[in-house]
């Protein structure tokens, strides 16, 4: 009997069947070396297969009966699930994705939505090259659509411009001016997502595209998972927090104060810290 055939009784009807599985990471890409193992109720070793370029894994040729069926990828948690094989049917698992190890269960696909209460869009700027001046802004919304594979997910965020605050009034309205945000002719930042790719663990690049002071740049966020869990109020939370670095000349904001000494009075860089708490709003 070849690999993947059931056994038969002695009339030609099949007697056993198969346990099949679809393995995947995180992000949704198949993981061609994980390993399905199957157990019976004993403990019994009753069938180990790898699985093939697609992450799909089955272990065929198993009496009928309850198997406890094991998933495992290098550099990744195990996961186990109970399988029941009927005579002539694969016992079909499913897609399994497994979490790094030392990582955090991804949101589950949907739209969440961004909750500016417990949320912050901080940005900072040297000042006479010496120190350093810390603003925010206090208003903004968005929402993340999350799917699978979740580089198909997306984000997008809309920052009210003349909402910058760093504690300073007259800075604040010169801020709002033409010499910067320009916010009479662009009331609004907006980030959109172009793509999301995975670099390690929970840390991944979020490419997108931003509108400042009316001009659109390509940006990449630094971005980093934090976890998710319920809240007090029955929903489910999800965070993570995001760094990126912004040349204001990129984005007209040319305005400047040269010093006798040679230094800007005020960096031609700036560093965006990003921390986001979001609430599943719609299950997919």
């Amino acid at each position: 009997m070849t690999a993947g055939q059931d056994e038969t009784d002695g009339h030609g009807e099949p007697t056993g069947g198969a346990v099949t599985v679809r393995v995947l990471s995180l992000g949704g890409l198949p993981l061609p070396d994980a390993v399905l193992t199957v157990t019976d109720g004993s403990g019994a070793q009753r069938g180990r297969v790898r699985a093939d370029s697609e992450g799909i894994a089955s272990a065929p040729e198993l009496p009928p009966g309850r198997y406890t069926a094991i998933v495992t990828a290098l550099g990744h948690q195990p996961t186990a699930r109970t399988a029941v094989v009927r005579p002539g049917h694969e016992s079909e698992l499913g897609t399994v994705e497994l979490s790094p190890v030392g990582g955090s269960e991804l949101p589950e696909p949907g739209l969440w939505r961004i909750d500016p209460a417990h949320s912050s869009v901080r940005a900072t700027a040297r000042h006479l090259g010496i120190t350093s001046i810390h603003g925010r802004f206090n208003e903004f919304e968005g929402h993340i659509r999350v799917a699978r594979p979740v580089e198909s997910s997306e984000v997008r965020v809309g920052i009210v411009a003349s909402s910058v605050d760093t504690g300073n009034a007259q800075r604040d309205e010169h801020l709002r001016s033409a010499d910067f945000l320009d916010v009479a002719n662009h009331p609004e930042i907006v980030f959109e997502t172009a793509g999301i790719r995975r670099r390690q663990d929970e840390r991944w690049d979020l490419d997108g595209r931003l509108t400042l002071c009316g001009v659109t740049r390509p940006v990449r966020l630094e971005t980093e998972f934090t976890g998710k869990g319920p809240d007090p109020w029955g929903g489910t939370r999800a965070s993570a927090t995001a760094t990126t670095f912004l040349r204001r000349e990129d984005f007209a904001m040319t305005f400047n104060q040269p010093l006798s000494t040679g230094i800007a009075a005020i960096g031609t860089t700036l560093r965006v810290d990003i921390d986001v708490q979001a609430v599943l709003a719609e299950p997919a």
